[in-house]
């Protein structure tokens, strides 16, 4: 059987000083099942020219203008198929919602708007449109944690009882935002790009959705406490909050940017009746399980164990956060070739689910008092 054309991609953003940005680029073509042919990586024209041309774009496929490079898309015969939206919080619904009502499918960094009204109107738009839309949760791509859902799904741990999930950074322990050059701590302290939430909505909501992605179980309400340690900081940047699960179990979500020392510190704990799993970002090829009375069984990345994810390499053999990015692309590529929604990619229900936390967590801060995240995504 003749193997199919790649995927044909368009980005916006990503440009001169981005990081996520070159992360989707490497990820999505890594399986040579999408090719980047179009973008406006930077609202300056000969930025977006010059970073296009790098990644081999050509340059009339350039634009600064993101409304520009999706009407000169749709209108090509060889256009772009989907948009991968990689720019600040705050332009992720206007370049998301013109990208689907063009026709066009859509993979967008996290978080999916910028306000819960943004993700709830988008929600109306995904539902309408003919593409479909994806957000890059990139956690969810690993493939022990995929192994992890299956495995709790199966019910090898029992009814979840208790969920903990810590996500600790330590590069915001000053106000490097106010240093020139610091491009990435800027946007992302600044309430007009990044929105209300600080480390809530930057990483908070890693940590939220990895906790009901890998669970199967949806929290239901929160109590949250968070903290602006750096003086004149506008925006949270240290979050400690107490969860509720639908069925009834406790939950703990800590997440901090000014964990001094600490890199990428993800780690999530869920306990059963019969037994807990543990994952670590920094040691992501392991999955351990413990059950009382027997001994601790490590999982490794790369054995045959771990069907729901095949692995890219044989155990021991590192794979790493670019791997679980691709995971999600390949996963997107397959859906826009058969058609069908790929159901393990996150899309609209996590993006309204995670603006939806981050709400209740602002909200219940400031009352002091526990919020109903369900009555916010109704």
């Amino acid at each position: 059987m003749p193997s199919l054309p790649p995927v044909r991609l368009a980005m916006v953003g990503g440009g001169a000083g981005a990081f996520i940005g070159p992360v989707h680029r490497m990820a999505a073509e890594l399986d040579r099942q999408i090719l980047l042919v179009a973008g406006a990586f930077s609202r300056d024209a000969t930025k977006s020219r010059e970073a296009g041309v790098a990644w081999g774009v050509a340059p009339e496929r350039c634009h600064s203008d993101y409304r520009a490079l999706i009407a000169d898309e749709a209108a090509r015969t060889d256009g772009a198929q989907l948009i991968a939206v990689v720019t600040p919080n705050a332009t992720h619904f206007p370049v998301a919602k013109a990208a689907l009502e063009a026709g066009l499918h859509v993979m967008s960094d996290k978080p999916a708007t910028a306000t819960l009204a943004e993700a709830l109107a988008l929600r109306t738009v995904v539902a309408e449109a003919q593409g479909l839309y994806g957000l890059t949760f990139t956690y969810t791509g690993y493939p022990l944690i995929r192994e992890a859902r299956a495995m709790i799904a199966r019910g090898e741990i029992g009814a979840v009882r208790k969920v903990v999930v810590e996500y600790s950074q330590g590069w915001l322990w000053s106000a490097i935002e106010r240093e020139d050059g610091q491009q990435q701590a800027g946007w992302r302290t600044d309430p007009a790009q990044s929105g209300h939430g600080g480390c809530i909505g930057d990483i908070g909501v890693h940590a939220f959705n990895l906790a009901e992605f890998v669970s199967g179980v949806p929290v239901k309400s929160l109590c949250a406490d968070l903290s602006r340690v750096v003086p004149g900081r506008k925006l949270d940047d240290d979050c400690n909050v107490l969860l509720r699960l639908a069925n009834g179990a406790p939950g703990v979500l800590h997440a901090s940017q000014v964990a001094s020392g600490d890199r990428n510190g993800l780690i999530l704990r869920i306990w059963g009746e019969t037994g807990g799993i543990e994952w670590r970002h920094e040691a992501n090829e392991q999955l351990v399980l413990n059950r009382p009375g027997v001994p601790t069984q490590v999982m490794h990345a790369g054995e045959g164990y771990a069907g729901i994810a095949a692995p890219r390499l044989p155990a021991g053999h590192p794979q790493g956060f670019i791997e679980a990015f691709a995971n999600i692309y390949r996963d997107m590529a397959n859906a826009i070739r058969s058609g069908h929604p790929a159901t393990i990619v996150p899309g609209i229900a996590e993006g309204v689910r995670s603006m939806a936390f981050v709400d209740a967590a602002i909200a219940s801060s400031q009352a002091r008092s526990w919020v109903d995240l369900t009555e916010l995504v109704a």
